[in-house]
């Protein structure tokens, strides 16, 4: 593997962690919801550099597009009932 793969694998697992620790410890929703997509968005890049562009493609359109999409609209239904 060349060296630029080395360490932007080494980069992004940091920033994984990094995303899943804010996300656990976060008291904030919101920011729980990015964090977790951001894991996702973590992980296509994982899977680009790894030569699976077509799971790397999936991960990015489900994982961290409409599973973060779907979620902030599951949140803002729950927040307008909350209220009334």
């Amino acid at each position: 593997m060349e060296l630029f793969s080395i360490i932007l694998l080494l980069v992004m697992g940091v920033a994984t962690i990094g995303s899943a620790i804010l996300a656990l410890t976060t008291k904030k929703t919101d920011v729980a919801i990015l964090a977790a997509g951001a894991i996702s968005l973590f992980a296509s890049i994982f899977f680009l550099v790894l030569a699976s562009p077509d799971v790397a493609m999936t991960e990015a359109a489900i994982g961290a597009g409409l599973s973060t999409f779907l979620f902030f609209v599951i949140l803002r239904k729950t927040e307008q009932n909350a209220e009334k």
